[in-house]
């Protein structure tokens, strides 16, 4: 009897080529899009509580927007759960977040996550454990296992710039939906997180925009 497979994360510019590497032998229309953009970004943040609320911020606004609502959150010191769940509700509408965040954000702050835990757990154990709080959906917790944890596999299938970049790279007649997008993407496992990457870069040179903007309701 094995033990559980190791967690594979995403640290460092050779971890991308070796997913790109990966990736351009299952599909070659990935050879395209580094051919025409380059390799893909690295894009690892910090994980802990402010990456989640960031990532429920960002939840269907534009990144202009949700950087501007999270730039307001820090000047306010709106960044650790104690300070969400004693500020009022004036003042968290003042930095421009809506009553329903308000809410989704005081959930998350009383929901005690152990965060240095979630490095350790699998994919799907920390989706299940971040998506019991209110307001973080699939799309949300699948963005912060690949950039907050930096997991190799994890795929946010809800996100309309990924579903639209698949549209465009594979000449599809119409967007893909999350299972349709899940199903085309599962050849490209155990990259799967560098696949995205490269998406949103075909996304940005082929509609002129950012690509990660909160897809999918959270």
């Amino acid at each position: 009897m094995t033990g559980a497979s190791p967690i594979r994360t995403i640290e460092s510019a050779a971890d991308i080529a070796e997913g790109m590497a990966h990736l351009r032998r299952v599909e070659p229309r990935f050879a395209q899009v580094e051919a025409c953009c380059g390799p893909p970004p690295l894009r690892r943040h910090a994980d802990g509580f402010g990456a989640l609320m960031r990532a429920i911020v960002s939840q269907q606004l534009s990144v202009a927007a949700a950087d501007a609502v999270c730039r307001r959150l820090e000047a306010a010191g709106f960044t650790r759960p104690d300070a969400i769940l004693a500020a009022n509700e004036a003042a968290l509408r003042a930095a421009g977040l809506s009553r329903q965040k308000i809410a989704y954000l005081r959930d998350l702050a009383a929901a005690g996550i152990d965060w240095e835990g979630l490095r350790t757990l699998p994919d799907e154990a920390v989706i299940a454990r971040l998506t019991a709080v209110r307001g973080v959906g699939r799309w949300t917790a699948e963005i912060y296992l690949m950039f907050s944890l930096g997991r190799t596999d994890a795929f946010a299938a809800a996100d309309l710039a990924l579903q639209e970049a698949a549209r465009m790279l594979f000449g599809l007649a119409e967007r893909p939906r999350e299972k349709a997008l899940r199903a085309l993407a599962a050849p490209w496992a155990p990259w799967r997180a560098v696949a995205a990457r490269a998406l949103w870069q075909w996304y940005r040179h082929a509609r002129g925009r950012e690509g990660v903007t909160g897809g999918a309701p959270g």
